[in-house]
């Protein structure tokens, strides 16, 4: 559903005229503060009962203006003087400092976003507002959570709590101050963080959630700075949770964290020795099926072995059917010229390679058979990314979310990470069964 903004932008100059001539004076004073009408989609409330309303957005998606908007909504009555749903609010952030510099007089913030006749008074040495009908707002840090045992509220806007130090207590005390009125509710401002009270928040059936990207609010946005993040992040486990808020989790005792794969990246891989595509089939078929996992990798295996390098080039995964990720797993293999495609047969076993060679049937091709537990074969190729051994080009946050869920004991995770089991087999290819080669003793005859 497109916003009044986005159907101006989109109307034809007649449209335009006919719409705004058809307002009256005092309706087309209104138009510039009625929120309603300019917002994005994931800036409106979600209907229904709920507690807690969290807005996860990548950086500048509209989430403090979100935040700001709602926050009147509450206060506000039909007219300046007239009460609103709330009359007391609390504001969280960080610092003091942060509360009042983003949402109190941030570009976004309250002050900003308020018509002159209903606009509050900041008072500072309170740190609070106040509005023409008497509904105040008050600011308080995250540093400081006992500020909020006392205090009660009907209402609360909580700014990048995913960030916060002391989180969980400072969450804690806010609940047990939000209990006036009917029905209190709070609105949570955030960039996804793996954090737990974030996480607890989510998984709390009170809770509804709106998301969207950067990208979302583009048109207000300086080009300069899109092209700038976009250019540096786009494609990087950190730029899906910065720019296109998504929470991504490392799961405790997994083989990868986000810092290791953030610390593996880079722009471009040197000429490389030996290239291949690595294969893990899907089990199931169908719209309904696991995903066909092929990852493209290659070597530089110059010098001992100890010094070869691993860059990973390509998450080529698929879903569908067998001839559909077998034309695909060729595909990548003519993309970058690779040598050879090995593929695992646990599951498929001879019928693996028959689909294959019915879309090439000259094509290089090793069967692989797994005899161990998928974290246990993840575990070697784990020790040589914490080697620093391993690079990956962009556009692999897919595989990097796996990943970040495999652990020793197994996935934490839904469904088959078949997009690491593939990378597991590549870098067993190009790296670690040639060394367990290289370390096998030789034997001679007399």
């Amino acid at each position: 559903m497109k916003s009044g903004a986005a159907w101006l932008a989109s109307a034809e100059p007649g449209e335009v005229d006919e719409f705004l001539g058809g307002l009256s004076d005092n309706a087309l004073a209104a138009l510039p503060w009625l929120f309603e009408f300019w917002a994005l989609p994931h800036q409106l409330p979600p209907e229904g009962d709920w507690k807690t309303w969290v807005i996860m957005g990548g950086r500048g998606a509209g989430k403090t203006r979100a935040g700001s908007e709602w926050v009147r909504a509450q206060v506000e009555g039909p007219t300046p003087d007239a009460p609103g749903r709330a009359h007391r609010v609390a504001l969280v952030s960080e610092t003091f400092d942060q509360a009042r510099d983003v949402m109190v007089f941030g570009e976004s913030g309250i002050l900003a976003c308020s018509p002159p006749d209903r606009r509050p008074v900041w008072e500072a040495g309170r740190r609070r507002l106040l509005w023409p009908n008497g509904a105040t707002a008050q600011v308080y840090s995250a540093h400081e959570p006992e500020a909020l045992r006392g205090p009660q509220f009907d209402a609360a806007w909580v700014d990048e709590l995913a960030k916060w130090k002391k989180a969980e207590e400072t969450w804690d005390m806010l609940q047990f101050a939000l209990r006036l009125g009917a029905h209190p509710q709070q609105v949570v401002t955030t960039t996804p963080k793996n954090v737990a009270v974030l996480k607890r928040i989510l998984g709390n059936a009170s809770t509804v959630t709106t998301h969207a990207p950067t990208e979302a609010n583009r048109a207000y946005l300086a080009e300069s700075f899109l092209a700038e993040v976009e250019a540096r992040y786009a494609g990087t486990r950190l730029g899906r949770q910065e720019l296109e808020g998504l929470l991504l989790e490392d799961v405790e005792g997994a083989l990868w964290t986000t810092g290791m794969v953030e610390r593996c990246r880079v722009e471009a891989c040197p000429k490389l020795s030996r290239v291949v595509v690595a294969v893990d089939p899907a089990v199931t078929s169908g719209a309904a099926s696991d995903e066909c996992g092929i990852v493209v990798a290659g070597v530089v295996s110059e010098g001992p072995i100890t010094d070869w390098r691993v860059y990973v080039l390509e998450d080529a995964s698929v879903r569908g059917g067998p001839v559909d990720w077998a034309r695909a797993a060729i595909a990548a293999m003519q993309r970058h010229g690779a040598e050879r495609l090995v593929a695992e047969v646990n599951q498929g076993g001879d019928l693996v390679e028959s689909v294959i060679r019915q879309v090439d049937p000259l094509v290089p091709f090793r069967a692989l058979r797994a005899g161990r537990g998928k974290g246990l074969r993840a575990e070697p190729v784990a020790a040589l990314y914490e080697q620093g051994r391993v690079h990956h080009l962009r556009g692999l946050g897919a595989l990097e979310d796996q990943m970040c869920r495999m652990t020793v004991a197994g996935y934490d995770g839904k469904g088959s990470p078949d997009r690491l089991d593939a990378l597991v087999w590549a870098i067993h290819e190009l790296v670690i069964e040639p060394g367990a080669a290289w370390r096998r003793p030789q034997v001679r005859g007399l």
